[in-house]
């Protein structure tokens, strides 16, 4: 009987009645979503606290019920889930769920030990081939009042934050889905979402706001989706994922994105007299005019391959169709240095014959007085190599601005490009005075703002005879513990530990100087690290430590001071 009303519950969530904008939601439906919590990296212990009561169930249906208060460990052994609490251990089989009790005045709910998130929710854990799975259930404007302070955050105009809390919402609702394990995931892949915290009231305040404001278009719920910045033109959904774009979608000059100083982009300089370019430029234009036969006979030696002038820089083969500017590839003519052509042997002199001597022309010398034109595949060699990358997708937005002395080259889109722009939206509300139904309006053109009905049920009274709760938990795990650092510094080399993240973040140690490298391991904050030396890609810095090798952006690292940098590689 249980599971034909899930089954039932289910089918209401997959088909919400929308009705129009302004009108009271009834709470005639309970929506709920499920969110696996992929970011909190549960291998095979979770450590947790709970502030109101909850009840424990087994695989098996036995239950127990918790107290305010209760701390409780859960560890993974022989694919079983092993519950600690008050000094006692339980086998609860390869699954176990913890739901929301009536608590009174209290809200029930987890707290993951380490995390600073408040989870409020039923939690269910698994045992999976990698490790526990955790899924956590929770109403859906709860839900979404932990994913707007987090995809935008309280330093957005409030016009903003709601239109992200629409969007949010939407997304969520599209994406429930009754035949998997969970509707979304808490990471970038879906939406970020890392519980409840106190300190994003104007983000909370958007949420209610806007209570159960949708974007449909035909009658139906679309997918909104939204990205942090789209480089100054939004991107269709079919150009990225395939299919029919969807009648709300367009490609559309966004200038709100663009005039966004906040918008996340990457510039390059290159100078007309060939000076400055890097190593990893210069390589990939010898090896273009290598695989030129007019031009492979005469290019120099590598070390003696040196471009003296720029003279015409054009960004081509757009990988859409008009009006997109997402070019693939960039044409370049340049010069080389008369001093690194490859000599060639002497002529014969010609016998005196009476006729004018015929000497053999030196193709090297001729190349290196004539421009050579090449084209270079942007994506993705040539933007890694120019320090373009912006997030590793090979889909930014790239502009050409030229003068007498250089041509400078603009990198822009943080994230796929489709539907709303978190950085134009920004813009739009803080310098165009734009209400949230403008910015809306704007990137999913066509689309309706409704409303849906649903509110969460009534929380279950636990049964009198579990009352009683035993005492606390063994003590939580720490945080997987920092790398060593020993030995003496290389030469040229310097200290330097991972800073500019988050406590709860992590920074990827990749196998190349590349966003789209493999990641070899995930570094925490506070990790020492030496420094062996700067990439020739820019912004990327070689490393180590005694466990591990690789490359990270420099910027999430501070260095140490000369004084104490001895003194930190022996300790």
């Amino acid at each position: 009987m249980k599971r034909l009303l899930c089954l039932l519950l289910a089918c209401l969530l997959a088909c919400l009645s929308l009705i129009p904008a302004g009108a009271a939601a009834k709470g005639e439906t309970s929506s709920e979503i499920r969110v696996l919590l992929r970011r909190l990296n549960i291998a095979d212990r979770a450590d947790l606290t709970f502030t109101g009561r909850y009840l424990v169930r087994s695989a098996s249906g036995s239950e127990l019920l918790l107290a305010d208060g209760t701390k409780a460990a859960i560890l993974l052994e022989d694919g079983h889930l092993i519950l600690h609490t008050a000094g006692l251990s339980t086998d609860m089989g390869k699954s176990l769920s913890f739901l929301r009790q009536d608590s009174g005045n209290t809200v029930p709910g987890i707290r993951f030990n380490l995390q600073t998130g408040f989870y409020p929710g039923d939690l269910s854990l698994s045992a999976g081939d990698t490790g526990i799975i955790p899924v956590l259930t929770l109403p859906l404007e709860t839900y979404l009042q932990g994913v707007v302070p987090y995809e935008m955050g309280d330093g957005f105009p409030e016009e903003a934050l709601k239109s992200q809390a629409v969007c949010a919402r939407t997304y969520a609702l599209n994406h429930l889905n009754p035949k998997a394990d969970w509707d979304v995931v808490d990471t970038t892949n879906d939406q970020v979402f890392k519980g409840l915290s106190s300190s994003s009231p104007k983000s909370e305040a958007a949420v209610t706001d806007t209570a159960g404001l949708v974007l449909t278009c035909d009658g139906k719920l679309i997918t909104a989706w939204y990205s942090a910045s789209n480089g100054g033109q939004t991107e269709l959904p079919a150009n990225v994922w395939g299919g029919e774009a969807p009648r709300c979608f367009a490609v559309t000059e966004d200038p709100w994105d663009a005039e966004n100083p906040a918008s996340t982009v990457r510039t390059c300089v290159l100078n007309r007299d060939g000076t400055g370019l890097s190593a990893a430029f210069v390589k990939l234009l010898r090896k273009a005019a290598l695989a030129n036969p007019l031009f492979a006979q005469g290019i120099p030696e590598e070390n003696a391959f040196r471009v003296t002038r720029l003279v015409s820089l054009e960004l081509t083969a757009p990988r859409y169709a008009a009006p997109s500017r997402l070019m693939t590839k960039m044409k370049i003519t340049f010069a080389l240095d008369p001093a690194g052509a490859q000599a060639s042997e002497p002529a014969a002199p010609a016998e005196k014959t009476g006729e004018p001597a015929e000497q053999d022309l030196d193709i090297s010398q001729l190349i290196s007085g004539l421009p050579i034109t090449v084209t270079l595949e942007l994506f993705p060699e040539t933007v890694i190599a120019l320090g373009l990358s912006v997030s590793g997708a090979n889909n930014e937005i790239i502009t050409v601005q030229e003068d007498e002395s250089s041509f400078t080259l603009t990198a822009g889109r943080y994230g796929h490009g489709v539907g709303m722009s978190q950085r134009g939206a920004q813009q739009m509300a803080k310098e165009g005075q734009k209400t949230f139904r403008d910015i809306l309006s704007f990137y999913y053109p066509g689309a309706v703002l409704k409303r849906y009905a649903g509110e969460p049920a009534a929380l279950p009274t636990p049964p009198p005879v579990l009352a009683r709760v035993p005492g606390p938990a063994p003590t939580a795990t720490p945080r997987p513990t920092l790398m060593p650092v020993t030995g003496e510094l290389p030469e040229g080399a310097r200290m330097a530990s991972v800073e500019n993240i988050d406590d709860d973040s992590s920074l990827n140690l990749r196998a190349q100087p590349s966003a789209g490298a493999e990641i070899i391991m995930r570094l925490y904050r506070h990790q020492q690290l030496i420094v062996l030396e700067s990439c020739d890609i820019p912004g990327w810095v070689h490393v180590k430590t005694d466990a591990a090798e690789g490359y990270v952006m420099e910027s999430f690292l501070i260095y140490a001071e000369p004084e104490d940098e001895a003194e930190d590689v022996k300790g």
